[in-house]
């Protein structure tokens, strides 16, 4: 199957977004990820199996993405993310607060929790995205439920 890259850049890029988004709290970098992962695809000659397919080759791609743009010298430059929180529009105070508390994870518990709840992926399926194994996802899910209740529940007792 071919790819129409003009239809799969319509349907994907703001998942493509996302995941930039999440992984470095920063909309330029999130749309660094979606120009270098879309090129990328743009340059692929190979084709793919099926629409599934093509999702989880963007979504790997974006993730391999992430993970060298975070290696590069000029990543220790970056805006303080309460900056950033700011910057984000939320219907409630409680999104606000979860959105907050999401992005102090490690890039490791909010990358699952992204691929999870937002983007709708079983721990296989992630597992098989991320390269590690089954048991890690769910591992990473568990510890960033964990942080998030507690620190949670601590921002809304001080309320």
């Amino acid at each position: 199957m071919k790819v129409d890259l003009e239809k799969t850049y319509l349907t994907y890029r703001d998942n493509i977004f996302a995941i930039g988004l999440n992984y470095f709290g920063d909309p330029s970098d999130a749309d660094d990820i979606v120009q270098e992962t879309f090129y990328k695809l743009s340059r692929n000659n190979s084709d793919f199996e099926s629409e599934e397919h093509i999702r989880n080759w963007l979504i790997r791609v974006a993730v391999n993405e992430c993970k060298r743009i975070s290696l590069s010298f000029w990543r220790k430059k970056r805006r303080p993310l309460e900056e950033y929180v700011e910057a984000v529009a939320f219907d409630s105070h409680d999104e606000s607060e979860l959105f907050s508390e999401v992005m102090k994870l490690k890039p490791k518990y909010r990358q699952v929790i992204h691929l999870f709840y937002y983007e709708g992926y079983s721990t296989g399926e992630i597992s098989e995205l991320l390269k590690i194994s089954q048991s890690a996802v769910t591992t990473r899910l568990a510890r960033a439920r964990d942080q998030l209740k507690e620190h949670l529940q601590e921002v809304w007792h001080d309320e």
